[in-house]
């Protein structure tokens, strides 16, 4: 069973990509994301929760050109659990958000959107845009 979530929240460093083994690109980032709670008739922050966002091929490449530092975004995706082994053999653990969709929140500014150049790779895979072409 996946756990899939959505996230909301803004972006607090660049976007980091790497080359994978397989030639495909992979691409990290950390989202803040904080709630706004109402105590006693007062509005003020809660706790902010970091989460590391994960994605690959063609969102990476996608997200390295369109995501930046500060920018509020939407994301939908697993969680998952990454395990390594630290530089004194200690196993660590984290928490992270494997993306399949992130885009721009569009109720804290405007966007302009601007088609990948694969775009036949697209339309192989949705029936909508190879209908709409």
């Amino acid at each position: 069973m996946d756990s899939s979530v959505t996230l909301t929240g803004y972006v607090g460093n660049a976007v980091e990509t790497r080359l994978m083994r397989s030639g495909d690109t992979a691409a990290h980032f950390r989202v803040a994301s904080t709630p706004r709670v109402q105590r006693e008739g007062v509005w003020s922050d809660g706790q902010t929760t970091w989460l590391t966002v994960w994605c690959y091929r063609g969102l990476a490449d996608n997200v390295a050109a369109s995501v930046n530092k500060g920018d509020p975004i939407i994301v939908e995706g697993k969680l998952r659990t990454r395990v390594w082994i630290d530089d004194q053999q200690e196993t660590q653990e984290r928490l992270v958000l494997e993306a399949t969709t992130i885009g721009h929140d569009l109720t804290r500014g405007t966007a302009v959107f601007e088609r990948s150049s694969r775009r036949g790779a697209d339309e192989e895979t949705d029936p909508f845009l190879a209908e709409a072409a």
